[in-house]
């Protein structure tokens, strides 16, 4: 069963990566009972070798699924299913949802913030940043931009306790983003709404700051739970598991 070359249901512009076939694979077998709860899942070995994938590609599939809270990996003992269904995916030590809720309470005003009082220097920095996350095709190096991104728009509001909560839930938010891009094809779409609010702050418009970044919370939502609560016209009819 080679998935190497699925391509999303529905969505003809988006190549579906051999991660999110083996993910939507396994999840749906998980969702559909042929793994049940307490079930241990095939050893990656027989798993690599039945769906044609290699190992590097089905750990991540693997780590997606404990991420979406169906499976727990116990050392030594293999992957075992814990749930059927997905309900809040957590990124290190904080849930979807808290840290989204979080994320509103704190990153919406912060960009009001860093609109009136921003220096030359902020802008400077988030400018040539966004410059780098637009041109950067690797996944792993965008996150890491994306989040040094967030963090320079705190600086920007020139309040340390803004960048402390910020820098207190980085890791989370690096997990978020991996999660998002990989499965949801966010980084094009994130980098037109990080621009956005680079020229609301470049305007010194703390109105349209603050609705920059609301938009841009409300598109993670929103892709965050396609992800998680997919529509049934996404499920592939035929040719195998799609994502």
């Amino acid at each position: 069963m080679n998935l190497s070359d699925s391509r999303t249901a529905g969505q003809p512009v988006r190549r579906v990566s051999a991660m999110e076939a083996v993910l939507a694979h396994l999840r749906g077998a998980i969702e559909r009972g042929d793994y049940a709860i307490g079930d241990k899942l095939p050893s990656e070995a027989e798993l690599c070798r039945t769906l044609e994938v290699s190992r590097p590609v089905l750990r991540e599939a693997l780590r997606a699924l404990q991420t979406m809270g169906l499976t727990v990996s116990r050392t030594g003992k293999g992957t075992f299913v814990v749930a059927s269904t997905v309900e809040d995916p957590t990124f290190g030590d904080y849930s979807a949802s808290h840290l989204l809720e979080v994320r509103r309470h704190v990153e919406i005003p912060v960009a009001g913030y860093a609109a009136r009082r921003r220096t030359p220097e902020n802008l400077d920095h988030l400018a040539h940043l966004l410059d780098r996350m637009e041109q950067e095709t690797d996944t792993t190096a965008w996150v890491a931009m994306d989040t040094l991104f967030h963090l320079a728009v705190a600086e920007a509001a020139q309040n340390p306790v803004f960048r402390r909560v910020i820098e207190e839930i980085r890791d989370a938010l690096a997990r978020q983003s991996a999660f998002l891009n990989e499965l949801g094809g966010r980084r094009e779409q994130s980098n037109r709404e990080h621009r956005a609010i680079v020229e609301a702050l470049i305007d010194g418009s703390e109105n349209d700051a603050v609705e920059a970044m609301a938009h841009h919370l409300d598109r993670v939502e929103t892709t965050l739970t396609d992800i998680v609560r997919p529509s049934r016209t996404d499920t592939p009819t035929e040719g195998g598991p799609e994502a």
